[in-house]
């Protein structure tokens, strides 16, 4: 069953039997092309008559601040059956912990945490998952404004899910077939004036093997560097773009929409987390162009340099693994990540749901530096 052919259909045409997924084996696939997909209600749609103003600014107040004055901060994992750090550096993973029942301190206390670790990863989210689309947007209003993405695929009516999905028959991921890697480290939608923070995403179908995900200590990174470097770096700033992007889609890839206009936006190289205090590398081979100020040799060199190291510290990076009920948690101020396209020729589906509040304008490491271009 193609996108194509099922985006129309409603959630009312589909199994209400309670099925958690499991990786498909060969014979699951062959049952799944003669029924109902269960999330068919939330495969791409795309409507070309759809449209949208530029984003306005809005003051962002990040629910870890609240967490900051709570007797235990960690309180929310307290009745967890295991916590384990994925690495020393980046990531934790969670079980025994159900999001769907974390109250209004639980919520302040989880993007705290997820603002320490970089990535907390929650296992057997089933609930969650299948709570459905309205549920996914108050869980995400919660940490912010949403983000409606220009030019992804989202379930019908529900513009605030941005899709990721691959199968047999489409894709509609921002990919590079002439690269001899799918690796494409960045950041969610640099590119806007407010960028994502907490974020949120799931998958509702997987292959049965491959389709991980890197993620990547951008606070790591930086502490990698020399001080005189970082000092040099902190009084840089760099044009992020989504432009390449937009064309992307304009050239017909991809669903071939644009809903608003691409927009540039200067963020500084090195960002100050408004909760913590850590600051971060904030530069993506995916979205940013140029660095101000420098000419055009040095500011490739020096992006160069950066995203190598970012590229190579493997150190620094943790590699999920997607399991049937899996909820990962980022921070996209202080981490990068990358898809891995590694089961294209199993021809099994991929697809996944992200819900992405903004957050404050990136700010500066430096104090006082000037972000106009």
């Amino acid at each position: 069953m193609s996108a194509t052919q099922t985006v129309t259909q409603t959630q009312d045409s589909v199994p209400q039997t309670t099925l958690h997924l499991r990786p498909q084996s060969g014979e699951q696939k062959d049952q799944e092309a003669s029924q109902e997909y269960r999330y068919a209600h939330l495969l791409p749609a795309f409507d070309t008559s759809e449209h949208y103003e530029p984003l306005t600014p809005f003051e962002h107040v990040d629910p870890g601040h609240r967490a900051l004055n709570h007797d235990n901060p960690r309180a929310f994992l307290d009745n967890a059956t295991s916590v384990v750090e994925l690495t020393p550096n980046l990531g934790s993973e969670v079980h025994g912990v159900d999001l769907l029942s974390l109250d209004s301190n639980g919520r302040d206390q989880l993007a705290l945490e997820v603002a320490r670790r970089g990535l907390v990863v929650f296992r057997d989210q089933h609930a969650f998952i299948d709570a459905g689309p309205e549920s996914y947007l108050e869980w995400g209003r919660y940490f912010g404004r949403l983000h409606v993405h220009p030019t992804s695929g989202h379930p019908q009516n529900y513009p605030e899910l941005h899709l990721v999905y691959r199968d047999q028959n489409s894709t509609f991921n921002f990919e590079r077939e002439e690269s001899i890697t799918s690796s494409l480290w960045h950041s969610d939608v640099s590119y806007e004036l407010q960028p994502p923070g907490l974020t949120t995403f799931f998958l509702l179908s997987q292959p049965t093997t491959g389709g991980d995900t890197l993620f990547t200590s951008q606070v790591s990174t930086l502490k990698k560097l020399s001080p005189q470097f970082v000092a040099f770096l902190r009084t840089l700033k760099a044009v992020h773009s989504g432009v390449e992007q937009a064309e992307f889609s304009r050239s017909g890839r991809r669903g071939g929409i644009v809903r608003r206009e691409p927009v540039e936006h200067v963020h500084p190289l090195i960002r100050r987390h408004p909760v913590t205090g850590e600051e971060a590398i904030y530069v993506n081979r995916q979205f940013t162009r140029r660095i101000v100020g420098l000419k055009r040799e040095e500011s490739e060199t020096l992006l160069k340099f950066l995203y190598d190291h970012i590229d190579k510290a493997v150190d620094l990076q943790a590699r999920l693994k997607w399991a049937p009920g899996t909820i990962a948690i980022w921070d996209n101020r202080i981490t990068a990540h990358s898809a891995i396209v590694d089961y294209g020729q199993s021809k099994e589906r991929r697809h996944g749901a992200r819900i992405t509040p903004q957050a404050e304008r990136p700010i500066p490491a430096l104090d006082g530096l000037d972000l106009s271009a």
